[in-house]
């Protein structure tokens, strides 16, 4: 008796190579940041950015003034300049798992907007349930976080710290942004089997948004960029018909949203 292979589910088909047209997105999704249509979203995404980041710079302060106490005047002087240049560049280090946290509250506002925009003829994705957006951040935060602290305690590592940054950074933020747009036409299992398929294509993606993450100020963008970029290679990765009977399923309220 002669077995017939197994098909392959719909949702890990692909209808081309994404490669070639990698670097296209991404410099479109880069310029469509600061477009009128992303404005608003953008500056909200960026103020938040930025009272995270100096939320997370005055705790650090406030530890190590705890911590560190000497009685001459000078050295406390000393103390006080090297923590602030140590903040300055640590903050490089706190910008990845502040986006990924800040990522989920606008994912939805943006991934529509380019959904409608970029492809109107396709169905739109539906929002992520509320708790399990927050959820998803929150763990992904923690999982950014701990990696980066470990990419800044290698500060002193020349080349080491690099590296560890750009390859933890780059397979975190590739797997994280394409979950999140993946998951708005497809179960949370269907979008991790999908991810596992094209792991390079995700992980160079990953590479391009951890790259702009590097960049201080530029990097405050990351959200919004890093998304307009992952919705457009998910397009490129996944095949239409999945998407659209994927789509049929109800719709949830967006988070992030003036409802």
């Amino acid at each position: 008796m002669t077995l017939e292979p197994r098909p392959t589910p719909a949702y890990l088909e692909t209808t081309s190579r994404p490669e070639p047209d990698m670097l296209h997105d991404a410099i479109t999704a880069f310029t469509k940041t600061f477009t009128p249509d992303y404005r608003r979203v953008l500056l909200r995404s960026v103020g938040l950015a930025i009272g995270l980041v100096i939320v997370l710079g005055i705790v650090a302060q406030g530890a190590l003034a705890h911590f560190v106490n000497l009685s001459w005047g000078w050295a406390e002087t000393l103390i006080d300049i090297v923590a602030a240049l140590g903040l300055i560049v640590g903050g490089v280090f706190l910008v990845p798992p502040v986006t990924s946290l800040i990522a989920g509250l606008f994912l939805d506002d943006v991934a529509g907007q380019v959904e409608r925009t970029d492809f109107p003829h396709e169905p739109e994705g539906r929002a992520l349930p509320v708790a399990r957006s927050i959820w998803l951040s929150i763990r992904f935060f923690g999982v950014t976080l701990l990696v980066n602290i470990v990419a800044l305690l290698l500060l002193l590592v020349p080349g080491v710290n690099l590296i560890v940054f750009y390859v933890a950074n780059g397979y975190l933020l590739g797997r994280e942004y394409f979950q999140l747009a993946a998951m708005r036409y497809r179960s949370e299992a269907e979008a991790a089997a999908l991810r596992r398929r094209h792991a390079v294509t995700i992980f160079i993606a990953g590479l391009i948004i951890a790259l702009v993450v590097s960049v201080p100020i530029l990097n405050l963008v990351t959200p919004v960029f890093a998304t307009i970029f992952m919705v457009k290679l998910h397009k490129r990765l996944a095949p239409l018909g999945a998407r659209a009977a994927a789509s049929a399923a109800p719709s949830s309220p967006a988070i992030g949203t003036d409802r």
